[in-house]
């Protein structure tokens, strides 16, 4: 198998034979194919690698093994599921849901009711088993509201039956103490309808006595636990299970691995469900309730050794629980009626015996209520069909969930039955097998060869035989005379059964026997080993008695589910009832009926240790129980003829490759096409047999061999499939590339021919509106013109757009025709708007002051002195002097005067024209020239009457100021490098920018009172500043510009 982890991988179905290359690492998944087929070491081997592998299924054939994983595993998904519905058994890897899923379709194909035999001994998983078949057929079995019902009813069914049919045991902490047989009815659409369910042998003797580390059953516990406090007040309960007699004799109220509350309300739940009212569950618990008290019931003895009733409290509570009058109740636990010739006579008990009949009260009481229980949920699962009432078309699949072979230390009666019902289910397990493999041998057409087996009908003579057997003994011993006892039973049995071979006792055992058994004992071989009985207490459990006055004031009761338990027909039928032996005898052989008419399915269930631990393998455990299971004798039946055995198509499929002559695919009969396979693998004739529709392979060495050689056969088989498949996909892929190709190109070719056709169809238009509008371009706005005169000022549009002036100082922009002159010029403003404002808004503060400077300077000296165009890409300085230049005391004689600028300046003497280098301070109100340390002059500016300078390039320049002010001495002539630069901050500071005045020739200037004096300018290769003859001052520029 493709190893599944825990069965749980995604799942992809692998036959059957698929596994077997994975065979030496997680073992064979149908023991029918171990080589050594008749060695429990390999047997048991098997079983540790699949375990180990979480692989907890495994096949005998048919019949499914599986081992108890004590862990969840990933393997009951919905998604398994539908993995296993529908498909062939051998197809997918064994699980349980290929069994449920077998045997549904068997009974929808075959319409032949069916039946699913779960077995194994206590911890095995047997009841999760049933469970989960359940759960398979709710999930994928048709639904509809009425079957959903009924499917809830079903699963709703186990909490109650395990809270009152199940206990925690030494072995188990969920053991079944009952058997169980559900019929699951299915309409004629295999939707589940109905169901019906058998019980066998409850474990009654659980409810007043439990060995130590046990339990008693479920339900005390979850009452007591889960109970809501007004609940437990009505019942007379108290909150703590120690204070029970019944409850405390294992020494184990609580186990880990229980939820009492939570399963209380689960179970409330599932009752409702199932349709119990409120009154039948208060009824239902308040019988339970009354087992409580019952155990309470203490005994106390009289000087004359009679028994009285200690505990007057507790008959209180159990008069009222169980409707009836307490004194009868008081009387009828301490007392016997004797019925002799006619007369009834009441016969006190001692304090033992009434400890005995209450006992015995309690085991009846919750034994009938187990009954009644189970007969309840019958009615609620019964089959209703509304549209044909009287149909019986309805098919069935039973589930049995019995006890598996059990031996102790102690085995007494409730051992002896179990393992007699296995001896029964052994012997219909042989039959049946034998059965279908005759019939399958038969059908296919294969010589039947005898199988020698072990028929175990001998040991059920032994036990089962009329007259003879040992429950016709123990019931003869219980019904006689006289002074019966066990130990008399013992001695019948010897005396009637001692020569049998399956019957030892002690006294009839050799000397090494006699070590191992006890005088009481008697020692059965069974097919599974030998077992010793322990006769005490057979007759007391054979009998199960109660005495009449306490069945008669059952009867009396007005609790109306003990009325149903406790028939009044009871007290007046004369007959002896059955002992529980013949009473189980009797159940069992009906049960066999009913396996006998179903066609079977078994699950074995196996637990891999008593500590109930993940993981753990104890290989002492599992061969007791492979042996107690009889899976080596099952193993040897179906291993008696053929091990393998397929039909011709599934072999041929799966191994065709093998053989040239049925590669790739086989033309003629299947049956010619296996034949062909087999001799060319060189199978021997005694190794095979070929039927009608199926080859038989006796060996599993000839499957492996065939297997090995196919796992071979795949390489190169892949090899060739993966090349052909690219060779296969690739030429696919490009046909497919070239089709699409040619379709896009088509496509693609028919567009572009639609688009030029437009295209050209539009341009025609265009042109021809254009030529009409050029002809109607003078006339008004009409239909002919106006798409060319939208295309004109488009046209126009667009090109200004892409021909804006980029600055201010561009003064560039297109003609605009003449329907758009007006609009073009208020364009042409808002543009050059807008330059000038996004080119303000980006000026710094000192760089606009500069500008203003500029635009004063330009004012004042554009087009009329030759040197200013050298001044324009020069930025003006805020000053020309810093403070270590200026003298500390001339600024100290400004005092706070702001000084606006300040430059280096040759003054020139009004006599004589001597150059002296002077300073000259602009502040706010005045000019100031100075000398070193010394103001010189101070002429204010609302003194100065004007500035005159040249228009050539020299540096000169006149400050005129008042000759009638005595405190100025003239006019002054100055020069500066930086002429521009100076005027224009004069010109500013003074306010004076209308009185600069530009002078061509020669500018006269005051001397003083009454004199002036003239400066002559001339043109000239180099500046010269010189004293003429004539007087005057003469100075000689060169000239830049041409104006």
């Amino acid at each position: 198998m493709a190893v599944m982890k825990a069965l749980g991988s995604e799942g992809v179905r692998v036959m059957m034979e698929s596994a077997l290359t994975a065979r030496d690492r997680v073992g064979v998944q149908d023991f029918v194919l171990l080589e050594n087929h008749t060695s429990e070491a390999a047997f048991i081997e098997n079983l540790r690698k699949r375990f180990k592998e979480n692989l907890i299924y495994t096949y005998i054939g048919s019949v499914l093994v599986s081992v108890n994983p004590y862990k969840e595993l990933e393997i009951y998904t919905k998604q398994h599921m539908e993995r296993y519905r529908g498909v062939n058994f051998y197809e997918v890897s064994p699980h349980i849901y290929a069994v449920s899923d077998n045997a549904y379709r068997s009974m929808r194909t075959e319409r032949r009711d069916q039946c699913i035999l779960i077995s194994g001994e206590s911890g095995a998983g047997k009841t999760e088993a049933s469970k989960k078949i359940l759960q398979y057929y709710a999930v994928t079995c048709p639904a509809s509201e009425q079957v959903q019902t009924v499917k809830d009813r079903l699963l709703q069914s186990n909490p109650v039956l395990e809270a009152f049919g199940n206990a925690k045991t030494l072995r188990n902490d969920n053991s079944s103490r009952f058997g169980k047989y559900m019929d699951i009815q299915f309409d004629f659409r295999g939707a589940p309808v109905g169901g019906h369910i058998l019980n066998y042998l409850l474990e009654k003797s659980r409810v007043v006595h439990q060995n130590h580390g046990e339990r008693n059953f479920h339900i005390f516990y979850q009452l007591i636990e889960g109970g809501e406090e007004d609940l437990l007040r009505r019942l007379g309960l108290e909150r703590n299970t120690q204070q029970y007699q019944y409850l405390v004799k294992g020494n184990c109220p609580k186990v880990s691995s229980i939820n009492d509350r939570n399963d209380w309300k689960a179970v409330r739940k599932a009752l409702s469900v199932i349709g119990f009212n409120d009154d039948e569950v208060e009824e239902l618990l308040n019988i339970i309730a009354s087992v409580l008290h019952l155990g309470n019931v203490q005994f106390g003895a009289e000087e004359s050794g009679n028994a009285y009733i200690t505990t007057d409290t507790q008959i209180k509570y159990l008069a009222r629980l169980l409707g009836v009058e307490g004194s009868i109740l008081k009387e009828a636990l301490t007392h016997k009626k004797i019925i002799a010739k006619g007369e009834e006579l009441m016969s006190p008990l001692n304090s033992e015996q009434a400890a005995s009949a209450r006992d015995a009260l309690s085991k009846a009481v919750y034994g009938r209520t187990f009954t009644w229980l189970v007969n309840k949920i019958n009615l609620s699962l019964a089959y209703k069909d509304d549209l044909y009432p009287l149909s019986k078309n309805a098919s069935v699949i039973g589930l049995l969930d019995i006890y598996g072979f059990e031996v102790f230390q102690q085995n007494s009666f409730e051992q002896f039955c179990i393992n007699y019902c296995n001896e029964k289910l052994q012997q219909l397990f042989i039959e049946l097998t034998l059965k279908s493999e005759q019939e399958e041998y038969e059908s296919e057409g294969i010589t039947w060869e005898p199988v020698q087996f072990f028929n175990n009908k001998i040991i059920c003579d032994l036990v089962e035989e009329k007259f003879k057997g040992i429950i016709s003994i123990l019931d003869e011993e219980c019904l006689r005379p006289g002074d019966a006892s066990d130990l008399t039973f013992l001695e019948k049995l010897e005396n009637t059964v001692g020569g049998h071979a399956h019957f030892v006792t002690h006294k009839l055992a050799d000397g090494k026997t006699r070590k191992v058994m006890g005088r009481e004992e008697f020692r059965l071989l069974h097919y599974a080993g030998e077992v010793n009985y322990n006769v005490n207490g057979f007759l007391d459990k054979n009998n199960d008695l109660l005495f009449r006055n306490l069945k008669e004031i059952m009867c009396q009761s007005e609790n109306k589910i003990l009325t149903q338990c406790f028939d009044r027909e009871e007290l007046t039928d004369k007959k002896r009832p059955e002992t529980t032996a013949t009473q189980f005898k009797n159940s069992l052989a009906k049960l066999m009926e009913i396996l006998m008419s179903k066609e079977p399915s078994y699950i074995r269930c196996i637990k891999p240790n008593d500590a109930k631990q993940a993981g753990r393998f104890d290989e002492v455990l599992i061969r007791h129980q492979v042996k107690y299971l009889g899976l080596m004798e099952n193993l040897r039946v179906r291993r008696a003829g053929f091990a393998y055995r397929r039909r011709y198509e599934v072999f041929l499929q799966r191994y065709k490759s093998l053989c040239p002559d049925t590669w790739p695919n086989w033309k003629g009969r299947l049956a010619d096409g296996v034949s062909t396979l087999v001799k060319h693998l060189g199978y021997k004739p005694e190794e095979y047999k070929l039927g009608r529709s199926k080859i038989f392979i006796r060996f599993p060495k000839t499957l492996f061999a065939t297997e090995d050689a196919l796992e071979v056969r795949k390489h190169s088989l892949a090899t060739k499939l993966q090349a052909c498949w690219r060779g296969y996909s690739q030429k696919s892929k490009y046909l497919k590339m070239r089709h699409s190709a040619i379709l896009i190109q088509a496509w693609w070719r028919g567009i572009l021919a639609l688009r030029e056709a437009k295209r050209r169809r539009t341009a025609a238009d265009t042109i021809r509106r254009f030529i009409k509008g050029f002809i109607y371009r003078k006339q008004p706005r009409c239909p002919e013109n106006e798409y060319f005169l939208d295309y004109v000022r488009y046209s126009f549009l667009m090109n200004l757009w892409r021909n804006l002036p980029k600055t201010v100082l561009d003064k560039s922009w297109p003609t605009p025709p003449p329907a758009l002159t007006e609009a073009s010029e208020q364009l042409r403003n808002l543009c050059m708007q807008n330059m000038v404002w996004t080119y303000c808004k980006r000026i710094s503060p000192e760089r606009k002051h500069q500008l203003e400077q500029k635009l004063v300077a330009s004012e004042i000296f554009k087009d009329k002195k030759d040197n200013y165009p050298q001044s324009v890409p020069k930025l003006f300085a805020s000053t020309r002097l810093n403070g270590e230049e200026i003298s500390p005391k001339v600024l100290q004689a400004l005092g706070n005067e702001k000084m606006k600028y300040a430059v280096s300046v040759t003054k020139y003497d009004r006599k004589g024209y001597r150059a002296r280098p002077r300073q000259l301070l602009l502040t706010a109100s005045c000019a100031v020239i100075v000398e070193d340390s010394k103001l010189k002059q101070r002429i204010d500016y609302s003194a100065l009457k004007g500035i005159s300078v040249s228009s050539l390039s020299d540096g000169l320049f006149v400050l005129h100021v008042p000759c009638e002010d005595n405190k100025q001495k003239g006019d002054v002539v100055l020069q500066s490098d930086h002429v521009i630069e100076t005027l224009t901050k004069v010109a500013i500071c003074a306010d004076k920018i209308n009185n600069v005045n530009i002078s061509q020739g020669s500018i006269k200037f005051t001397v003083g009172r009454g004199k002036e004096g003239v400066i002559d300018f001339t043109p000239g290769s180099e500046l010269l500043v010189t004293k003429a003859k004539n007087g005057h001052l003469s100075v000689t520029a060169p000239r830049l510009n041409s104006r």
